[in-house]
């Protein structure tokens, strides 16, 4: 199966990495890029091959992946369309559609939409996956094997069910970021030296989320198994209770959620 991406940035390269880790080899992947100076890094990293021009990129392959930026999209389907015929797209472009891609590709209808996250870089990623009713079952699993390449994936079978995915594991690693941010400015704040800092930050932080996945407890379970009544821990979750930290992480996702929304809103008016 030969795949070519089309823009060749950040979770392009993760995916490729991850497929040629996967066993798939150089010669099943390809890459239409503009930019001469990302052709040459892309060829030079991954000895793929990588292109200016897209005819010549899409007419032979099996599947294409769309990994330009949303305000590139509309463009792109145009010069696209008239060069697909069997091939199985995959939209990783955030906010915009199924529905609309397939309107822009004047009724292409193989096309499943995914969303990767951050640490797919490193092939632990969190995807969302969906596919309207008239993708079959060999085309969802195409995509999933190849999502797979960078970590876990989950269907949704409702498509606004991905503006959940995008505030949670699509942004959710800002959010991770953030917190061990804070956990470091504590620490320091506590006389620990800048290094000592990150290190008990970040590593507290994948032990917690190792033992959490490990473990057929809920979180809440967890959490309560090591606060010990009257101890550290405690307090500081009581002060976290207080100041309704949960309360805002809800608010703040949900805001997330909201501006997914607004997105493809924008994006519907093509």
């Amino acid at each position: 199966m030969n795949i070519t991406f089309i823009g060749g940035g950040n979770m392009a390269s993760a995916l490729i990495n991850g497929l040629l880790q996967q066993g798939y080899l150089a010669k099943q992947l390809h890459v239409v890029e503009i930019n001469a100076e990302n052709r040459e890094k892309i060829k030079d990293t991954f000895g793929v091959s990588a292109l200016a021009d897209l005819e010549s990129g899409v007419i032979d392959t099996d599947v294409i992946v769309l990994s330009v930026k949303p305000q590139h999209l509309h463009d792109l389907t145009q010069q696209l369309s008239p060069f697909l015929k069997h091939q199985l797209i995959i939209s990783i472009v955030a906010g915009i559609c199924v529905g609309d891609i397939e309107r822009w590709l004047e009724g292409y209808f193989r096309i499943v939409r995914a969303m990767p996250n951050t640490p797919s870089s490193i092939q632990c990623g969190m995807t969302g996956l969906y596919a309207a009713a008239n993708v079959n079952e060999e085309d969802r699993k195409i995509a999933e094997s190849i999502l797979t390449a960078v970590g876990l994936t989950l269907w949704v079978e409702n498509e606004d069910m991905l503006h959940a995915v995008t505030a949670i594991s699509g942004s959710g690693p800002a959010y991770v970021f953030y917190f061990i941010e804070s956990l470091q400015k504590a620490a320091i704040d506590l006389g620990l030296s800048p290094e000592k800092a990150r290190q008990l930050s970040l590593q507290t932080f994948v032990g917690a989320s190792k033992l959490a996945s490990l473990s057929d407890k809920d979180t809440a379970v967890l959490r309560a198994q090591v606060t010990s009544k009257g101890g550290t821990t405690e307090q500081a979750i009581r002060t976290m209770e207080q100041e309704n930290v949960q309360e805002k992480i809800l608010m703040a996702v949900h805001s997330a959620a909201q501006r997914s929304c607004q997105i493809s809103d924008e994006y519907s008016n093509l």
